[in-house]
């Protein structure tokens, strides 16, 4: 069996993971790319009416070779820091203004870069300029304080993944590709939903499902393992 339940209640460790893995793995078709692994969860018993919301950033056990992609809106000696720390692009006032203008282009940046990352002082011109993007997308960036170590913010963010559900009970998130193992796989999606279920009314209990994929693979459910 892939996955326990008791009393109603759908409880995951890290070998039923491992075995989730592995059957999205033998059901997908193999591709000259690395596919990516996309962890869904699915809960229930949870009234969503109320304004139920998640949005969690999560430190992976295993990142991918690549990272997540960071955008730093930053000038001086923070924007400099921040191209030492391998942020992908440092983005000055200037810029961030011309961007807060023009909506394509607003909508353009903030789907290329998973975190953004803002110099304290310049939260309150990324709210002006461009919050209406951000904030629906759960994209605000993290206030960076002078002094701060980028480096370490930098390299956290790198690793980790966003999940995030507004008013809806699902949610999905990526945990990594198929160059990885089923270990590395599991241990990842283990920690998202360690994370999430911290953020639950009733924690396990809210769980109906998990659900991994790879790209072009077909959805494995954890439920519909062992029948």
């Amino acid at each position: 069996m892939a996955y326990v339940r008791l009393n109603d209640i759908l409880m995951f460790n890290n070998d039923q993971l491992k075995e989730l893995v592995k059957k999205a793995r033998e059901a997908t078709p193999k591709r000259n790319f690395a596919q990516s692994a996309e962890l869904t969860l699915v809960l229930k018993d949870i009234d969503v009416k109320k304004g139920f919301n998640v949005n969690e950033i999560v430190v992976l056990p295993n990142p991918t070779k690549e990272g997540s992609s960071l955008c730093m809106l930053a000038t001086g000696d923070m924007g400099l820091r921040a191209k030492k720390a391998g942020v992908d692009q440092v983005m000055e006032p200037d810029t961030l203004d011309r961007i807060g203008t023009n909506k394509r282009e607003a909508r353009k940046v903030v789907r290329s870069y998973d975190f953004f990352l803002a110099d304290a002082t310049l939260m309150a011109s990324v709210g002006r300029s461009l919050g209406q993007f951000l904030g629906p997308k759960g994209k605000m960036p993290t206030p960076v304080p002078y002094g701060a170590p980028i480096e370490n913010i930098a390299s956290r963010l790198r690793s980790s993944t966003r999940i995030r559900s507004k008013n809806q009970l699902n949610m999905s998130t990526k945990i990594g590709d198929e160059s990885m193992t089923d270990e590395q796989l599991a241990a990842n999606a283990s920690a998202v939903i360690a994370s999430v279920e911290k953020k639950l009314p009733q924690g396990e209990k809210n769980f109906r499902n998990a659900i991994i994929k790879f790209t072009m693979g077909k959805a494995i459910k954890a439920s519909a393992l062992g029948k």
